[in-house]
């Protein structure tokens, strides 16, 4: 019985991942079981012999996938104060850091919306790597951009990862490869994200629609 007791539960700790619902990258492989004849159950992920059968199928999963939704709160809050779109927030900090608070730049910028430390100072900012005052400066000189801009949101964004300077100059988005792959991206993500959210009229601010804003 003890014999049985521990095959049990060293069994159960190895696909522990899985029974939660959740199966993580931690887990190793498939999980393979068979009863012997004292009636003892034997666990393996690397099964020796045809008595064995599959008991739980490893499924990889992106823990990056679970991470988007910690910062909904903060990203919405912050968007209702400032009148921004949550959607463009959410899709700049996927471009940005990937929802990666501790994420820096060869540049210095830092956090989840990759601040630049001056610029977080601009926008009364204490805190950098803090993620609500991260998403609290982003989103308060992304309002700052739609004021230059006119809520042009091409000419937003491509200021945001170029400087506002450099959009002034070239009257459009700067010439540059890494600004116009930028933008690329973040309205690739943007069209992700307004395919499956929900309506979001509360953060109208009068930005031009979908279709004319990713035109060049």
């Amino acid at each position: 019985m003890l014999q049985f007791a521990r095959s049990v539960i060293r069994g159960f700790l190895i696909a522990l991942p899985c029974v939660t619902g959740v199966c993580l990258q931690q887990a190793s492989a498939d999980i393979y079981t068979y009863t012997d004849v004292k009636g003892v159950v034997h666990f393996s992920n690397a099964p020796t012999s045809p008595q064995y059968r599959l008991k739980w199928r490893e499924v990889h999963f992106d823990y990056k996938r679970l991470l988007p939704g910690r910062y909904d709160r903060l990203i919405n809050e912050a968007c209702r104060k400032h009148g921004v779109d949550p959607l463009l927030v959410k899709a700049i900090i996927k471009t940005e850091s990937d929802f990666d608070p501790a994420a820096v730049s060869i540049k210095g910028a830092k956090g989840l919306m990759q601040l630049m430390p001056a610029t977080a100072y601009d926008m009364g900012i204490n805190d950098i790597s803090d993620p609500e005052d991260n998403i609290e400066g982003g989103v308060k000189y992304l309002k700052r951009l739609m004021g230059i801009f006119k809520s042009d949101l091409r000419l937003v964004v491509a200021a945001y990862n170029s400087g506002e300077n450099a959009v002034i100059k070239y009257k459009s988005i700067p010439p540059f490869k890494e600004t116009r792959g930028y933008v690329k991206k973040v309205f690739q993500h943007l069209k992700s994200y307004e395919q499956i959210s929900p309506s979001r009229k509360e953060f109208s601010n009068g930005a031009k629609g979908s279709n004319e804003r990713t035109k060049e």
